[in-house]
């Protein structure tokens, strides 16, 4: 069963391929981001709106986290694929054990940072002081669990790089329904707060990292051409790391700073008080559901024509970036009508008891959601430069759009506007406007310079 989940994706109806590998991620995406959803709902049914504020500024700075590795890990996708792609799978095995060291050292790095700086990241975000000791609390467990956060998302990536999406669904699946059984053990039945809230996330990370790596180790040798990692596959190899992190070193650089600039957003939220800081925290949460179709198209893409790309088929390429730009442009018309009819009710999950966040959130997510309709766009041609190893566009455009809009239009909009948070929502679309017309230009200055190749061929 698992060899044949390993696709060839230069093969067949290049929308047949994007639909079969995407629903699998997203739904895996999906129970990824129920963590922290499940946290702050259960928080928010046996707790006071002060730990719901901990937990959902604690987790806005978990998943700052994950989307660095993620993007970090998109250079072992990436990586994978081309191999494949080219008829190279063995060279699968040194580009696994290559990623093994480097995330080994990233894990080490990135949590012993994070435990040692979370007091004074606390204090940069303004963090209310009516949830200081909850958000620390949350933090401190969460943080301590990143070895397992990469662990995941290494073991994942390299499934996807394969063909692969539907076994770290499964492997999601049940982290996310022991994570939710924890939650309610620990925050419903002992009463342990923001802190029972990490401890379950934490846990259930570390039983999904076991099953995936049990379940990847068969899979390799399940192949067409069985994969064995042996110690020389470990031994650095200057060429597959600088591979890897040239690919994913710019996503993850662009996600961190996406992720840095909605942290200031958040600052200037909290220094509004926590209402605007609870109704920030609720809509990020919202908004990372609503965004998943986005991102596991930008995957898919950059699966698909990565492997393409590796074959020399660059059509199929192209034809994926054309299938996606459409799933997500009408995906995000569609998610945009939903929201605005059922907002108050979306809202009213997570701030039932408060009606000055309720409102404050309401306003928030009206004007944001609107930015799924042109976030897609600039997240499908951000895969497709990926899988053609120029991942640096996608930091480029990210970067000028969070530096020269979201922030300061975002700053602005806090000052001016007391009462409501609609402003302040409107800075992400205009933000993702720059960003899909800086992608157009670096598009069709690609796509010009293939023409001219394939001319000259």
């Amino acid at each position: 069963m698992i060899i044949a989940m390993n696709r060839d994706l230069t093969k067949g109806n290049m929308l047949r391929n994007m639909i079969s590998f995407s629903i699998p991620y997203v739904i895996a995406f999906f129970l990824q981001t129920f963590y922290g959803l499940a946290d702050l709902y259960v928080v928010g049914r046996f707790n006071d709106p002060m730990t719901v504020d901990a937990v959902s500024i604690g987790s806005q700075a978990m998943h700052m986290v994950t989307v660095i590795l993620i993007g970090l890990t998109m250079g072992i996708t990436v990586s994978v694929s081309h191999a494949i792609g080219a008829g190279r799978s063995k060279d699968t095995s040194g580009i696994i054990g290559n990623a093994v060291v480097i995330f080994s050292i990233t894990a080490a790095v990135i949590t012993a940072l994070s435990l040692l700086l979370r007091k004074p990241f606390l204090s940069l975000l303004q963090t209310p002081a009516e949830a200081y000791e909850g958000t620390l609390d949350y933090i401190t467990v969460c943080f301590a669990g990143i070895p397992f956060i990469t662990a995941f998302n290494v073991v994942s990536s390299i499934f996807r790089g394969m063909g692969n999406s539907r076994s770290p669904l499964y492997f999601v699946a049940v982290s996310g329904v022991l994570n939710v059984g924890l939650d309610l053990l620990f925050v419903g039945g002992m009463d342990m707060g923001a802190r029972g809230a990490a401890l379950a996330t934490v846990i259930a990370q570390g039983v999904s990292v076991v099953i995936s790596v049990i379940m990847l180790r068969k899979s390799l040798a399940c192949m067409s051409e069985p994969v064995t990692i042996e110690r020389t596959d470990l031994r650095p190899s200057s060429s597959i790391i600088g591979k890897i992190l040239r690919i994913g070193a710019p996503i993850a650089l662009q996600d961190g700073f996406i992720q840095v600039a909605f942290l200031i957003i958040t600052v200037f939220a909290n220094m509004r008080g926590y209402e605007s800081s609870t109704a920030v925290g609720i809509v990020e949460k919202v908004i990372s559901i609503a965004f998943l179709i986005n991102s596991a198209v930008l995957s898919s893409i950059s699966a698909i024509a990565a492997q393409n790309n590796g074959a020399g088929l660059h059509e199929n390429s192209r034809k994926a970036l054309r299938y996606g730009l459409i799933i997500c442009i009408v995906y995000g018309i569609l998610v945009n009508m939903f929201v605005q009819i059922f907002c108050p009710q979306i809202i009213s999950l997570f701030a039932a008891g408060d009606e000055t966040v309720h409102l404050l959130g309401e306003s928030y997510l009206r004007s944001y959601i609107t930015d799924c309709i042109f976030a897609g766009i600039h997240f499908c041609f951000s895969g497709y430069f990926t899988a053609y190893d120029k991942s640096w566009i996608s930091f480029l455009h990210n970067s000028i759009s969070a530096v020269c809009v979201r922030i300061p239009l975002s700053y602005i909009a806090s000052i001016m506007y007391k009462n409501t948070l609609f402003p302040m929502g409107m800075a992400a679309p205009i933000g993702s406007l720059v960003s899909i017309v800086i992608c157009v230009i670096a598009y069709l200055s690609i796509r010009s310079r293939q023409k001219k190749a394939e001319r000259l061929s």
